[in-house]
């Protein structure tokens, strides 16, 4: 699907999608548990759906209710760590979602069955190896595509201790809620030499710490986990469980910097709702990357409810911004500095380098279509800025590479463009943000 953008100042009231990550994250712990979890609003996306089919797989039993408020929330029977069932023949399709196949590799390795992987052409392409090879230690076994779906997995946890490079946080996050659930007496010790997006390794933590039954907690000889200040070292026992829970999905701050960065870009003015300033989330780095340049962001308490306004009334400025912990904000941070003066340099951020596409190759290639002068570098990407883009008159085509981040990126940029913008593999963006062409009035083009 092609969509047209037609340049025009974004002002309005947004109300953001729950956050994939801790959509996912809620949904394999609850799968897990024992008995029955309540997960309210969460994400309705794609990846959503890949996850919910994972985890029926694993056995859980997942309805959806419209509560009397008017929202869907998802009801999941936990299948208690897999201490009740056993899998047979069992296959799973990830899609397009990363953090569904990573997390469920692991989670595989709790079985004694084999567990069949796959995912679309994207997900083909996204290496587990780190992971794999970690799993191996583990006494997991697996069979892959140098490292890339298809992948079949035979597990037997047997503890142990092994190195994980994390490029990707994923790896780590997904051994951190497997690995209490294995046998009583295992340990699972990880040393982690690289990690890459640590706010996402906080976000996992915080359910370990507030929805996990340790193991000390049924015994009282039973070790306890240990986690180093920095991350480097992990020690976590077997013999726990994860507890049912009820709770709700807290809106989510990487698709939050789309309609904030349409505000940034068009000198419009947009008010965010559903989101929490204190949530773990590192993707809320970008309100300050925007304040930097010259936006205001200001939060708000209305009605018990937080929201921020993003507006700005002088001219945007460049500036140097580490993405180490928030590479999926390459993309909106680059459309962003195309319409500032100066050099903006997005860094430390290789990393983007390995999601849906090379996403530092694929900003630098399509704003070079735009007139954006760019200078691409191992680690990041610098934009020469020179207040916006360039005039023409003509139709841009850029293409969106059936990656939503950069599909959206370049719907904001066109926003701001002197000249209407289409958009290839528009309904790539449903895998996170369902409504969003509604938002930007994206029509399709002839």
């Amino acid at each position: 699907m092609t969509t047209r953008i037609t340049p025009r100042r974004f002002n309005g009231t947004v109300t953001i999608p729950a956050s994939k990550s801790h959509t996912i994250r809620q949904l394999l712990i609850a799968a897990l548990a024992d008995g029955k979890s309540i997960i309210r609003q969460p994400l309705d996306s794609d990846d959503t759906r890949s996850c919910i089919a994972a985890c029926k797989t694993f056995g859980a039993e997942i309805t959806s209710r419209e509560e009397k408020d008017g929202t869907i929330s998802l009801h999941v029977q936990g299948v208690n760590g897999f201490k009740n069932s056993a899998l047979k023949d069992a296959k799973i399709d990830a899609g397009n979602s990363g953090t569904t196949l990573f997390f469920a590799l692991a989670i595989a390795g709790l079985q004694e069955s084999p567990i069949f992987f796959t995912g679309d052409e994207q997900i083909q392409r996204r290496s587990a190896a780190p992971l794999l090879d970690a799993l191996a230690g583990l006494g997991v076994q697996s069979k892959s595509n140098n490292g890339c779906t298809p992948i079949t997995i035979h597990g037997g946890w047997k503890g142990g201790r092994v190195s994980l490079s994390c490029p990707t946080s994923q790896y780590l996050s997904a051994l951190l809620i497997a690995a209490p659930l294995a046998p009583a007496g295992v340990v699972t010790e990880i040393d982690v030499p690289l990690l890459n997006e640590k706010p996402y390794v906080e976000m996992t933590l915080s359910y370990l710490k507030n929805n996990l039954q340790s193991a000390s907690e049924k015994k009282s000889d039973a070790a306890e986990i240990k986690i180093a200040p920095d991350f480097s070292h992990f020690v976590i026992p077997g013999g726990s469980s994860w507890k049912a829970f009820s709770g709700s999905v807290p809106g989510d701050f990487s698709s939050a910097a789309f309609p904030a960065a349409a505000a940034a870009i068009t000198g419009g003015r947009v008010t965010i709702l559903g989101l929490d300033p204190e949530d773990s989330q590192g993707d809320k780095f970008f309100f300050d990357m925007l304040k930097s340049m010259g936006c205001d962001v200001v939060w708000n308490n209305v009605d018990g409810a937080r929201q921020v306004t993003v507006y700005r009334d002088r001219t945007l400025h460049g500036g140097t911004f580490d993405l180490n912990a928030t590479p999926d904000l390459l993309p909106a941070a680059a459309v962003t500095a195309a319409f500032a003066e100066g050099d903006t340099a997005l860094v430390n951020v290789a990393h983007a380098r390995i999601k849906e596409t090379d996403r530092v190759a694929v900003m630098a290639k399509e704003l070079s279509k735009l007139g954006v002068d760019c200078t691409e570098r191992p680690d990041g990407l610098i934009i020469h800025g020179k207040g916006g883009l360039p005039p023409g008159g003509f139709v841009h085509v850029i293409e969106g590479h059936g990656d939503h981040r950069i599909a959206m990126a370049f719907a904001v940029a066109a926003l701001g463009s002197p000249v209407p913008i289409e958009i290839t593999t528009a309904e790539c963006t449903e895998v996170t943000y369902p409504g969003f062409w509604e938002m930007v009035n994206g029509t399709a083009a002839s």
